[in-house]
């Protein structure tokens, strides 16, 4: 279960960047989750609020924002939607030749007092 290991890194992430910047209380964090991130977005969520309690994310909102897969066919050339990283081109039936987007995993913004 990784993602504990993710959550754990984004509240460290978090403190380290509001103490940085003289914050000392977060309200808001906004987290980019790809589909073909390998991250659960689901099971991320729940380990973050399992262990947020005492830290500087415990009264922030947390928002995930989900980013869907892409690949780009080099048969046809076009971009597609992909669901998972063996999805094959929607228009011409082939596999992609690169995944063009969705792997993402980042904080995206934190916002304070």
């Amino acid at each position: 279960m990784h993602e504990l290991s993710l959550a754990t890194e984004v509240i460290e992430l978090a403190s380290r960047e509001a103490g940085k910047n003289d914050i000392t209380s977060l309200s808001g964090i906004v987290i980019e989750v790809g589909d073909l991130s390998g991250v659960e977005a689901d099971i991320f969520q729940s380990a973050l609020e399992m262990i947020v309690k005492d830290t500087i994310l415990e009264h922030a909102v947390v928002q995930l924002v989900r980013t869907p897969g892409k690949g780009f066919c080099n048969a046809c050339k076009r971009e597609f939607e992909m669901h998972d990283r063996m999805g094959f081109c929607d228009v011409c039936g082939s596999f992609p030749s690169v995944i063009s987007g969705g792997q993402e995993f980042r904080v995206l913004s934190i916002s304070g007092e």
